[in-house]
């Protein structure tokens, strides 16, 4: 049987995201974690988790572009896991979703933000293959 790896996620960014290009490749890159707050049992305290996102090309530069933090985003990726060594020589390793679409959840304007979506009207949802929509080709 095959593997597969595939996650949903809807939180809020933590810090601005962070957009970088690769020099060799000339691919642009960017870095944003969110946070999930994560329901309480019964009397415990409420829990918070924060995820590494990284996404390339066309979606990260509309995530850099558009999102910042505090903004309310979904993330349709997958997990991915990989080992670095830092510049003291420690061996790291660290699991992320690669997303593959990030849809903004919020208005423009919304959570004081002025700049959270491309659209005047609504969400936009950026996939990777670059491609914007506004919710205006929804049937309701």
């Amino acid at each position: 049987m095959a593997s597969m790896s595939r996650c949903i996620l809807v939180g809020r960014i933590v810090r601005d995201p962070e957009l970088r290009t690769i020099p060799s490749s000339g691919a642009t890159v960017t870095s944003f974690t969110i946070a999930i707050d994560n329901p309480a049992k019964q009397g415990a305290a409420k829990t918070t988790s924060y995820i590494p996102c990284t996404c390339w090309n066309k979606t990260a530069e509309n995530v850099s572009k558009y999102c910042k933090q505090g903004s309310l985003v979904a993330v349709d990726g997958r997990l991915n896991q990989r080992n670095y060594e830092d510049k003291q020589g420690a061996k790291r390793s660290v699991v992320e979703v690669i997303a593959e679409s990030v849809q903004f959840l919020e208005k423009k304007g919304e959570n004081g933000n002025d700049s959270l979506a491309p659209a005047d009207n609504g969400t936009a949802e950026v996939t990777h293959e670059g491609i914007d929509s506004s919710d205006d080709d929804l049937p309701f």
